[in-house]
C-alpha cells in the first residue's frame, strides 16, 4: 500500500473523540480513517499523568498495527499531559488538539481579551492549553475551569439545556463567568462538543472553539503539505474495548 492509501488513526478515551472523527470526515472526505474509543478505561480525565500517558501509548499502538500514516489525538486530556511521548513514542505523525484550537482562540480573541477553557480536572491541572495562549498572546486573560461531569454526561447521551442534570452541572460549573463573557470558549474535551448548546445557553456572547474541528483542519493542511492526501477511500472503523 503506498504512502497516500494508508488510513489515518484517531483515538480518545470514549465517545467524546467522534466529534472530532465527525469533522475530520467532513474536512477529509477521501480518506480511510481507524477510530479507537478506549470506553473501558473512559474517563481519563480524572487519572494520574502517568496512567494517562501508559494508556496513550497503548491506544496509538493499537492503531500504528493497522499501518496508519497519521494520528490525531481526539482527546484534550491525553493532548495536555502525553504528546511528548506520543511524539518521541511513535513511527508516523502525531497530532493533539490543543495548538489547532489555541491558534483559533487567538484570531477569535479582540473584544475583551478573555479566554475560557473548559476542560478535565487533568487538562486544568496540566496548564497546556493556558501555557500556549500566554506563549502567543500575553495580553490575553485566560480564565479556566475543569468540568468533570461533562464527561459522563456525554457519555449517557445527555447533553439538552432542557435536561434538569444538564442544566443544573452547566450553570455550577459556568453561571460564574456570564459578567466576564469571555471573547471565546475552549472547548478542551472532545466530549464538551456534544453540550456546546448547554454552554451557549448560560455564554451566549462567547464564540465556542470546537478542538476537533481545529483538529482536523489542521491534519488536511499537514496532509496536503507532506503530499499525504487521498484522492479515494472515505470508509471508517470503529474500534473499542471492554473493561481491563
Amino acid at each position: 500500500m503506498d504512502e497516500k492509501s494508508k488510513p489515518l488513526g484517531v483515538f480518545d478515551s470514549g465517545v467524546g473523540g467522534l466529534t472530532a472523527l465527525r469533522r475530520l470526515r467532513e474536512i477529509c472526505p477521501n480518506e480511510d480513517i481507524i477510530y479507537f474509543g478506549d470506553t473501558g478505561r473512559v474517563p481519563y480525565g480524572t487519572k494520574s499523568a502517568q496512567l494517562i500517558r501508559k494508556y496513550a501509548l497503548q491506544d496509538a499502538r493499537f492503531l500504528e498495527s493497522f499501518g496508519v500514516k497519521a494520528i490525531l489525538v481526539a482527546c484534550g486530556t491525553v493532548s495536555a499531559n502525553a504528546m511528548d511521548e506520543l511524539k518521541n513514542g511513535s513511527k508516523v505523525h502525531v497530532m493533539g488538539v490543543i495548538s489547532p484550537a489555541v491558534e483559533k482562540a487567538v484570531k477569535l480573541t479582540k473584544t475583551n481579551g478573555k479566554v475560557l477553557i473548559l476542560g478535565t480536572e487533568a487538562t486544568i491541572e496540566s496548564r497546556a492549553y493556558e501555557r500556549l495562549l500566554c506563549d502567543i498572546r500575553p495580553d490575553i486573560k485566560v480564565l479556566t475551569k475543569a468540568c468533570p461531569m461533562f464527561v459522563p454526561l456525554a457519555e449517557n447521551g445527555l447533553t439538552s439545556y432542557s435536561h434538569p442534570a444538564v442544566k443544573a452541572l452547566v450553570e455550577e460549573y459556568l453561571w460564574e463567568f456570564r459578567d466576564e463573557a469571555p471573547d471565546c470558549v475552549i472547548l478542551g474535551c472532545t466530549h464538551y462538543p456534544l453540550l456546546a448548546g448547554a454552554v451557549s445557553e448560560v455564554l451566549p456572547e462567547s464564540a465556542l472553539i470546537d478542538t476537533g474541528r481545529a483538529a482536523a483542519e489542521e491534519m488536511k493542511e499537514y496532509l496536503i503539505s507532506q503530499g499525504l492526501d487521498n484522492c479515494g477511500g472515505g470508509n471508517i472503523s470503529v474500534y473499542v474495548c471492554d473493561r481491563v
